[in-house]
């Protein structure tokens, strides 16, 4: 199998950082903002459901430039499966997972699948940073902070935070490139 090329630590995004000081609650609406239109909060979206049931989490299939037809959250953000789950758990915690945030399953939340993906290869894991993970055919699903917009799929073919990173295909295969 062919070596997933690796990034210098300088290659990966780092939140910006700045002093809010006597506008505190301009910088919180901001932040809360800013936290509802990333990567990791795009793949849950409420359903319309009664009060008391959490929101759906969408999992959709997408074509994407460069790797064909991969999964997405419901926001067109691509998916990544880590190595190192190897379709069992979650592996990718602490820092990891500040670079490649999983796609958590709130409580009382529930799945979907869009067309083209596979409602019975959805499911979720236990977090070890707590909660649940949407997994499908047994990976869990991350996204990846490098992709800034939706329908990018920067992660994919890389090294990175001890392991190598690939989108999924509906079929639930990661797209590991030939040699």
């Amino acid at each position: 199998m062919r070596r997933a090329r690796r990034l210098r630590a300088a290659a990966v995004p780092r939140p910006v950082r700045a002093g809010c000081g006597a506008v505190a609650g301009t910088c919180a609406a901001v932040l809360l903002l800013a936290a509802c239109g990333s990567p990791a909060a795009a793949g849950a979206q409420s359903a319309g459901k009664p009060p008391g049931h959490g929101p759906t989490v969408k999992i959709m299939a997408r074509s994407l430039s460069a790797v064909g037809t991969v999964l997405v959250t419901g926001k067109g953000y691509a998916l990544y499966m880590f190595g190192p789950d190897n379709r069992r758990s979650v592996t990718c915690t602490g820092v990891c997972a500040g670079t490649w945030p999983p796609v958590k399953l709130p409580a009382g939340g529930s799945l979907a699948g869009g067309p083209g993906v596979s409602a019975s290869l959805l499911g979720s894991d236990s977090d070890p940073d707590g909660g649940r993970v949407v997994t499908y055919d047994g990976w869990p699903l991350y996204t990846y902070t490098g992709d800034i917009d939706p329908g990018q799929a920067t992660g994919q073919d890389i090294d990175l935070n001890g392991g190598d990173w690939y989108v999924l295909r509906p079929s639930g295969q990661p797209l590991i490139p030939s040699p």
